[in-house]
């Protein structure tokens, strides 16, 4: 499992409430940062935040799906950005789940646990 945020505060949140359920939580701070990570340790789920200074969530998930060494991570992209092109955009760039910020904890957490059943 590997969370990516650029905001120290909010990627805590979803690293705390993951491990309180039992994944095992890795941290990148950008979409640089997530794709060097998951090149090394092969996450079954990575979240994504999409308003990401340098490389963005989109085009990070993007370039997950493309490397076939990432392409089997599912994911998860989590956004203020609501409107229904937004919502296509994560779609298109292959995104598994997408959560609405502000966010309840557990809107996380279910969404990470319904795609890590899924590979099992």
């Amino acid at each position: 499992m590997l969370v990516v945020d650029d905001e120290a505060v909010i990627r805590q949140l979803i690293v705390i409430n993951l491990e309180l359920e039992g994944f095992e939580v890795h941290e990148a701070v950008d979409g640089l940062d997530a794709l060097e990570k998951a090149r090394r340790l092969d996450p079954d789920v990575v979240t994504l935040d999409v308003m990401m200074p340098g490389l963005d969530g989109i085009t990070t998930a993007r370039r997950l799906r493309a490397d076939p060494a990432t392409s089997r991570a599912r994911i998860v992209l989590i956004s203020a950005r609501t409107r229904p092109a937004d919502l296509e955009q994560g779609r298109d760039a292959g995104a598994d789940e997408y959560v609405i910020k502000p966010f309840d904890p557990d809107d996380v957490v279910d969404a990470v646990r319904r795609l890590a059943d899924g590979i099992s």
